[in-house]
């Protein structure tokens, strides 16, 4: 598993954070909204999470375990994870003929 240095993470927090109240203050300001979004997909990308809310919380955990307590849980998480989710539903046969 590759993780990425915990600068990076802490620097793309920071900065997630800070367009986070910017954006609060001005939510109908397209770009900072934009830019938000944005920040918010970096984090994404960056600790391998589907939605911002996600990479932020395992950021914040990231930066606060040391890393082998985060590969420990991330393990467990996707052991978990992976006995709970169903597979693709089943294809049915094609009414045209």
């Amino acid at each position: 598993m590759l993780l990425p240095a915990k600068a990076e993470v802490a620097r793309q927090l920071r900065r997630y954070r800070a367009w986070e109240r910017v954006m609060l203050a001005s939510p109908q300001d397209r770009e900072v909204r934009s830019t938000f979004e944005d920040s918010g997909y970096t984090l994404c990308v960056l600790m391998g999470k589907r939605c911002a809310r996600e990479a932020v919380d395992a950021a914040e955990r990231y930066l606060r375990t040391s890393l082998v307590t985060y590969v420990r849980e991330q393990s467990g998480r996707s052991q978990l994870s992976g006995k709970v989710r169903p597979g693709p539903p089943a294809e049915r046969p094609s009414a045209r003929h």
